[in-house]
Order: C-alpha cells, then structure tokens, then sequence
C-alpha cells in the first residue's frame, strides 16, 4: 500500500506559503502548515486543505526563535504521531521569511540579526533539528529570491541571507544524498503578494516597471509559484537535486 506523502511548509497562513499548501495538497498531498500569529487564517488554509481532500493541520513557529525548534518538533512528532500514525513525514518547505527594504547605509543591527534569524540560521536549524524525522527519500525546498541575481537597492541584507540559502542548499545535497533526500531552492521574481507591505501587489508604479522588465509582460502571481514546489515535491521531480529554480517569468533578462 502506497504511503501517503506529508510535507511541512513553514509560514502558509497567507502569500505564497499559502499558495504552495493548496497546490501540494491538490496534487494528493497532506499538509502540515506553520504560521507565526495569524492563527485564523492558518486554519482558513487548513479548511481549505481538508476541502481539497487531504488532511491539514497548523502549528504555531516563530523561525527567528531557534531556541523554539525543540519544543516545536515535539509538538510536530505529537501531531504525526496522533493524526497520522506516522514517525516521520516527507516534505520540508521552507517559505517563512519578511522583507525589509532599507537602503545598505541606514541598515540596522537589529534589522540584519531578524533578517539572519528569519532567512539563514533558523532555516539552517530547522532543518537540522527536523532531519530525524523527514523520511528518506524525502525533499527540502528553500525558497531564495531572484535578488541573488540581480540588484535592486535596499535588499542588501536580504538577498545576501538568501544567497547564503542557495549555497546551503548545495551542501545539503550532498549531505543527504546517503538519504535520497533532494534539496533544492526555488526563486521567486517578484510576486503580488502582502511581502514587503505589498509593494509590487498595490503600487502601480513598481507593478509597471516589473512587467515591463519581464520577458512574459507581467508581475509574477503567487499561482506561478506553488505549482512548482508541488512538481520538485513529485514523483516527476525526484531527479532534480542541488538546483537554483528561478521562477520570474524571465526577469531582467
């Protein structure tokens, strides 16, 4: 009997978490989701999980705070174990993350310690402290940006944590590869989302100059994103592994 396959995307209550649960789930996937405050639109995206068919569920994580993890995966063990009957799940996405856009000069300590928090070490330890329970033959996605490969002023800090994510993600490969587990990060473009106050969703202006720096005419939608986690957590998807996936729609190309 076929094992039903579980992934855990972090901070899915709204945006392209969200995006990425109902698109896993729609393709026959249980989903476990984290949010950071907004427990009733977590359990919106478990409804809409468990409308789909599959089973959802939501656990309370804030990724800037490491010293969490352990309670957080007692929690989680709890929750597979109870709901699941299970020791282990499949799937380890990685999408929590905020933005702040300050120019290099005005950047503050206190705004780069968040941002590593958020974007690299809790990331790093998440993963390390979830690995004993994500099956072999499992997958880990980390969400980068398409910031790592073109500029744009005041996201220094945070395109800098998520190039650090992107070699991560190599080194993981290799790592876990004893464990057939694939690793890789996908890269959004910009998205008409609530990040970094929904600057690219509701300022016309900014929304003009993506589209018309986008070789397919538009603003990325959060629909252009889930898709792919969904394929890279797939059967189809099991021999991509190591890889940078930009999902811009051709961004300053």
């Amino acid at each position: 009997m076929k094992t039903q396959k579980i992934a855990l995307v972090t901070g899915a209550s709204r945006g392209l978490g969200r995006n990425m649960a109902l698109a896993l789930a729609q393709k026959g996937n249980d989903v476990i989701i984290t949010y950071n405050s907004k427990k009733e639109e977590a359990e919106e995206v478990v409804a809409a999980i468990e409308a789909l068919g599959q089973k959802g569920a939501a656990l309370q994580l804030d990724v800037s705070k490491i010293k969490t993890f352990d309670d957080f995966v007692g929690q989680l063990n709890t929750l597979l174990n109870d709901k699941w009957q299970r020791q282990n799940f499949d799937f380890l996405v990685n999408n929590a993350g905020i933005g702040i856009n300050t120019p290099f000069t005005e950047t503050t300590e206190e705004q780069f310690d968040l941002l590593t928090n958020i974007h690299f070490k809790g990331v790093y330890f998440l993963i390390q402290k979830t690995l004993a329970i994500l099956a072999n033959g499992g997958r880990i996605i980390n969400v980068s940006t398409g910031l790592t490969r073109f500029s744009m002023p005041g996201y220094s800090a945070y395109a800098a944590l998520k190039g650090a994510i992107e070699v991560l993600t190599k080194y993981l490969a290799k790592e876990l590869g004893a464990r057939q587990i694939a690793v890789n990060a996908i890269a959004p473009g910009a998205i008409e989302t609530d990040f970094g106050g929904g600057v690219v969703r509701d300022n016309d202006q900014v929304n003009s100059i993506i589209a018309s720096n986008t070789a397919l005419g538009r603003a990325g939608l959060p629909d252009d994103i889930g898709g792919v986690v969904a394929f890279l957590c797939s059967e189809e998807g099991r021999w991509i592994n190591a890889q940078r996936l930009e999902v811009s729609g051709g961004m300053f190309i």
